[in-house]
């Protein structure tokens, strides 16, 4: 029997060890890859090449959000199913955005996503049925895809960065220097610094910070009130004789 090829992207290990169990005890299902931030999920996709991820929305670093829109860019094959602690018209309304197949939360009964799983693989759209049983939401989507069909209004245009470009931002929101980018990536400094001048260039910002503050004030990614207060302070010039702060510190709040 030819098993399908299931990836999991989730930042707590004790929740990707029982998700794999779940799924695993499906002689149809194989889990190929696990992964636990951003640039770690889109790297295990390109090699491994699987037909459905399950990713949890928020991820250290950037959201899940935006790492299955670059997913879903690249492998336009592989169906997203969202996972959450809760869900809200917002997050069904950006996981349609991205394209996503399916949106549970974490305390769905095992039973129900082991079908939900097996519905996408059939190539059901599970969210698109969701937003048509919510009137609301159903004309939010409405509206916006009328918008962007006719030209009225101004919507909101989302910079396309290459999957390379957002795993580097990823490493970047998590406060990696270049060194550390490039052995998480596997990836030389240099090659870092041009992914870098790129990711500048297409945000149309001067420098890594300006960098991370888009990220976080487009809710790209999420960082703690105190991080970013760090992040501002090292924009501002330093005494030599004060301590350099702290590189900000992702925090996941899933």
């Amino acid at each position: 029997m030819l098993k399908r090829r299931i990836m999991i992207v989730d930042d707590h290990p004790m929740f990707r060890i029982g998700l794999r169990r779940l799924l695993e005890s499906d002689p149809r299902l194989a889990v190929v890859a696990e992964a636990e931030n951003g640039h770690q999920a889109l790297h295990q996709a390109d090699i491994h090449k699987p037909a459905v991820v399950l990713m949890d929305v928020q991820l250290p670093g950037v959201t899940g959000l935006h790492v299955a829109s670059a997913l879903r860019r690249e492998r336009p094959t592989t169906s997203v199913i969202f996972l959450s602690m809760h869900v809200d018209d917002d997050r069904l309304f950006s996981a349609v955005r991205v394209g996503a197949a399916a949106f549970l939360t974490k305390d769905t009964e095992p039973q129900r996503i082991l079908e939900t799983v097996h519905s996408v693989l059939k190539g059901d759209n599970l969210l698109h049925q969701a937003v048509l049983t919510n009137p609301e939401l159903a004309r939010r989507v409405l509206g916006e895809f009328r918008t962007l069909s006719d030209g009225n209004g101004v919507p909101a245009v989302e910079v396309a960065l290459s999957p390379r470009e957002l795993e580097v931002l990823d490493c970047l929101v998590m406060g990696h220097s270049n060194k550390e980018i490039g052995d998480a990536l596997f990836i030389t400094e240099q090659t870092v610094k041009n992914h870098m001048t790129s990711v500048l260039r297409k945000l149309q910002v001067d420098d890594r910070v300006a960098a991370l503050r888009y990220a976080v004030t487009r809710r790209w990614a999420e960082i703690g009130p105190q991080d970013y207060a760090e992040v501002e302070q090292a924009k501002a010039p330093q005494h030599v004789d004060e301590p350099k702060p702290a590189p900000a510190r992702s925090r996941s709040v899933a």
